[in-house]
């Protein structure tokens, strides 16, 4: 199965597919897991991207990879307008079955967004960057939509630089997420998925660069969770 999974993740199109699948699959797990991979510090760090992102009631925001949406309402709850986009119908039907504050969700994949240019003040992504397929591609398609002077806050895991504590890291994701995998969907590379993503992911470092080369300014990236996680901010010219 590892071999599988390492072939899924090597090329932009099959990595599209996998992830397809691969999200249809857990939609119904993603709030468990999530929650447990983060020792339940989740939505403290997503409550730091929208006050990182500084969503006001006057936004028009764009929460891209929303999953099941939270993100997307804590925005709406603001006061902004909200889209919640993601790839995955299954995301979105329970992101919508949540109720509460108002959001408009899309089916869309950020390498291509059905967009208009320069329509959103604020763009928010929740685990999302690693998972694109191509991300300068995608970083390019995210300043697009943005109006000058719109920033963008991704929050997602990082690749530590010291080797023992990457190896650490990845040991424990890929054990964890194994386990996890076999318990609830009885394949194990459902959740080491994380782990083999981080591999190719090229950290909050390299992040920074692809920003800055996609036409982002004031490009920073805060460290969460002991360096494990980052939260990553840019602006586009005004």
């Amino acid at each position: 199965m590892e071999v599988k999974l390492s072939q899924a993740l090597a090329a932009p199109e099959s990595k599209r597919r996998y992830n397809q699948r691969l999200f249809a699959t857990i939609a119904g797990r993603y709030d468990l897991i999530t929650r447990l991979l983060s020792f339940g510090r989740d939505q403290a760090w997503k409550r730091d991207v929208v006050r990182h992102a500084g969503v006001g009631a006057d936004d028009d925001v764009l929460d891209l990879a929303c999953g099941t949406g939270d993100l997307s309402l804590a925005s709406s709850q603001l006061g902004a307008r909200v889209v919640g986009l993601d790839l995955t119908p299954a995301m979105l039907l329970r992101a919508a079955a949540r109720g509460g504050a108002p959001v408009a969700w899309c089916g869309g994949d950020i390498c291509q967004l059905p967009l208009a240019s320069s329509t959103f003040s604020v763009v928010t992504v929740g685990y999302g960057l690693r998972n694109v397929p191509d991300l300068p591609v995608a970083l390019s398609e995210i300043h697009r939509v943005m109006k000058p002077g719109g920033r963008l806050c991704a929050l997602d895991f990082d690749k530590p630089e010291a080797p023992w504590l990457r190896a650490v890291y990845l040991g424990y994701l890929n054990v964890v997420g194994g386990a996890l995998g076999w318990l609830l969907h009885r394949d194990p590379d459902t959740y080491r998925y994380i782990p083999a993503s981080i591999k190719r992911y090229p950290g909050a470092k390299g992040v920074v660069a692809l920003m800055e080369a996609a036409g982002f300014e004031s490009v920073r990236h805060v460290p969460v969770f002991g360096g494990l996680m980052a939260i990553h901010v840019g602006e586009k010219s005004a």
